[in-house]
């Protein structure tokens, strides 16, 4: 009995009204992501980057061409202010390069700087096996049906679930 099956069996004692079925999923699944959240801070500390950062150079390097800060705050689902703060770290820290968009003067296009390149280069490969390392239990048709069934899961959420 874990954790979310604790509460979930409080909660039929508290109040058996209550359908908690959702729970034994959702609380989970946020349960894992807070967790594994740490466990990756912690990997990209060890390279002084934060989540924030290590997702901006992955959509540079997925791109693999300059990009307005706009895209980026799409592809990393991040507000404006907050890309600017990250690429206002990572500029000064040498991974990032910006310049003037060559048609509109107010657009700035970031792109990888070569040291950029080779910190994204050398840190995925650590982070994608800490992913893999936690699957590590689940066989491929058990990896592949849990990522169906999350992705299932994960298209209402973006849609809005009605209250």
């Amino acid at each position: 009995m874990d954790v979310v099956d604790r509460a979930r069996a409080q909660w039929a004692q508290q109040r058996p009204d209550v359908d908690t079925t959702g729970m034994a999923v959702v609380a989970r699944v946020l349960r894992v992501a807070a967790l594994v959240g740490k466990l990756q801070d912690a990997g990209l500390a060890r390279h002084g980057l934060t989540t924030g950062e290590f997702e901006v150079l992955a959509a540079l390097r997925r791109a693999d061409r300059p990009l307005r800060a706009s895209e980026v705050g799409t592809l990393t689902s991040s507000p404006g202010a907050t890309v600017t703060k990250r690429l206002d770290r990572l500029d000064a820290s040498g991974l990032v390069e910006r310049r003037t968009h060559e048609r509109d003067r107010r657009g700035v296009l970031v792109t990888l700087s070569d040291e950029g390149r080779a910190v994204i280069d050398e840190v995925l490969p650590e982070h994608a096996a800490r992913e893999r390392a936690l699957l590590g239990d689940l066989d491929d048709d058990e990896r592949d049906r849990l990522a169906g069934l999350l992705a299932r899961v994960l298209a209402v959420a973006e849609d809005g679930v009605p209250d």
